[in-house]
């Protein structure tokens, strides 16, 4: 399952990072994000009501998409979210209990790491995506740079990834790309058929992006 899950959420490349105000508005952001093809929902715990959410959109029975928990500070909240429907886990930073707690359960685990030290300690403790957090202080040139000592690491940016940029990130071996304000902003003053559209805008440009390489 652990294996299925990682491959469908890499295979589309996109990752939404829905935050919002209420459970209602992030149930309309991650429908707008599925329509637009987005397989991959990472619901933040910065959202009231995140475990609700999480819930109801694991409770779809929907297999075009995969809820996830972001946010993931601890063990408590990992293990929360899991038995909640999320079926990967993503975090600011690493945490080893964390990684236990996500193997045990057989969840895939993406860990925010900027450093190589960092990243190292991660993929030993079998983080399964390297989530380079904050993508805007690297650039897509760092990801080629790290894939010199490390090319098996799975790197995924996430903050300052745009739809101008999503190309270049995957240009030099983002396995993914999370993004949020970005995508989700125009949902503030109710567009959310544009959040639609920038979805599928950012679908079109990592898959355009790996067909090129």
């Amino acid at each position: 399952m652990k294996a299925k899950t990682i491959t469908r959420l890499l295979d589309c490349g996109v990752i939404a990072v829905i935050r919002a105000d209420n459970v209602e508005d992030a149930e309309k952001l991650a429908d707008s994000c599925i329509k637009g093809g987005i397989v991959g929902l990472e619901v933040t715990f910065t959202v009231p009501g995140a475990n609700d959410v999480i819930k109801t959109l694991a409770g779809k029975k929907d297999h075009s998409f995969i809820v996830g928990a972001g946010t993931v500070l601890d063990e408590a909240t990992a293990r929360l979210a899991i038995l909640n429907g999320a079926e990967f886990i993503v975090s600011p930073s690493f945490d080893k209990g964390v990684a236990e707690l996500c193997n045990l359960y057989q969840i895939p685990y993406m860990a925010g790491c900027f450093t190589i030290t960092e990243m190292i300690t991660a993929i030993k403790a079998g983080v399964d995506v390297i989530k380079v957090f904050p993508g805007s202080l690297a650039s897509p040139s760092y990801f080629k740079a790290v894939h010199g000592p490390l090319p098996y690491a799975n790197l995924m940016p996430t903050g300052g990834v745009s739809i101008e940029n999503a190309k270049e990130w995957i240009l030099n071996g983002a396995v993914a790309i999370g993004t949020g304000g970005d995508l989700t902003s125009p949902a503030k003053n109710g567009d959310y058929d544009e959040v639609q559209r920038r979805a599928a805008a950012f679908v079109r440009e990592v898959k355009e992006a790996r067909e090129g390489r």
